[in-house]
């Protein structure tokens, strides 16, 4: 398996960001909110001698061949490797930082900014076709075979979870912890949505060669080209149509205000792009 090194880095970045909104906000407050790690605190509450992150580690190795054989070599890698990272962080957290009680005294604040920053990590994860074990490999599945939202296929695969964190930590914790995992598939749905985002361009120029040159060489997109008549002036008119990121777009609007002041750009944003040049998987 080729090692991408920029996704190797949001990768670890994913799992930084999950691992402070579960060890600071999520665990001390007992917010089982599913995944093995909810599983873990759940048995950690009934057998306190055994770490959460030694109980995460073993839940997972149980979901690896999942992995392998259903999603693939890459996506089973990444997920091992995620995977460790996240127990390995955790473990790392209780013993240079040990929390007997949560930060702030609101099992609100704490589901709020729990989740949102875990949900923020987990997504950043799941967009470079990785998991951090457990359910997520079984969200994925679900994901793979019924085409639903990777949040949506999340909560599915943790409601049961919540069910035995009510058993375990009482019905209050248990409803706080439904919430938290319905606000979960929320942000993982939203925040993916938003780095799938692209903006299409329309661009009207006299500059059409040069501006078209530049978008296919330096830009790498493809573009399409239109020809019409300006209903006020009567003119012919250059259209130029490409769909493109964010940060592509800024390039792009920079280079055409450069060589033409003059040019009018419309900018619309596309919440999905199939087809030559994008990946089909994201």
């Amino acid at each position: 398996m080729r090692i991408n090194i920029e996704r190797f880095i949001l990768i670890n970045i994913g799992i930084l960001t999950m691992a402070v909104g579960l060890y600071y906000f999520l665990i001390p407050a007992n917010l089982a909110v599913g995944g093995v790690t909810g599983l873990a605190m759940v048995i950690n509450k009934v057998f306190p001698v055994i770490p959460i992150g030694i109980i995460m580690t073993i839940s997972n190795i149980i979901l690896f061949a999942l992995a392998f054989l259903i999603i693939g070599k890459e996506f089973g890698g990444y997920t091992i490797y995620s995977s460790f990272l996240l127990s390995g962080v955790i473990y790392l957290f209780e013993v240079i930082s040990p929390m007997d009680k949560p930060i702030i005294d609101d099992i609100m604040i704490n589901l709020i900014y729990g989740i949102i920053i875990q949900g923020i990590g987990m997504a950043i994860i799941f967009y470079q076709n990785s998991s951090t074990g457990g359910t997520d490999i079984i969200a994925k599945i679900i994901n793979k075979f019924t085409h639903l939202d990777i949040g949506k296929a999340l909560l599915s695969a943790d409601f049961i979870i919540t069910i035995f964190a009510g058993l375990t930590f009482g019905a209050k914790l248990g409803l706080y912890a439904l919430l938290g995992v319905i606000i979960n598939a929320y942000v993982i749905d939203n925040v993916i949505a938003g780095f799938s985002k692209k903006m299409n361009i329309m661009i009207i120029s006299d500059k059409k060669e040069e501006i078209n040159q530049y978008i296919i060489k330096t830009i790498n997109r493809g573009t399409t080209l239109y020809y019409a008549d300006g209903g006020f002036s009567k003119k012919k008119k250059n259209i130029i149509n490409t769909v493109v990121s964010r940060k592509q777009y800024i390039k792009i609007k920079h280079y055409v205000q450069n060589i033409d002041p003059d040019a009018f750009i419309t900018v619309g944003f596309v919440h999905e792009v199939l087809g030559e040049g994008f990946n089909f998987s994201k």
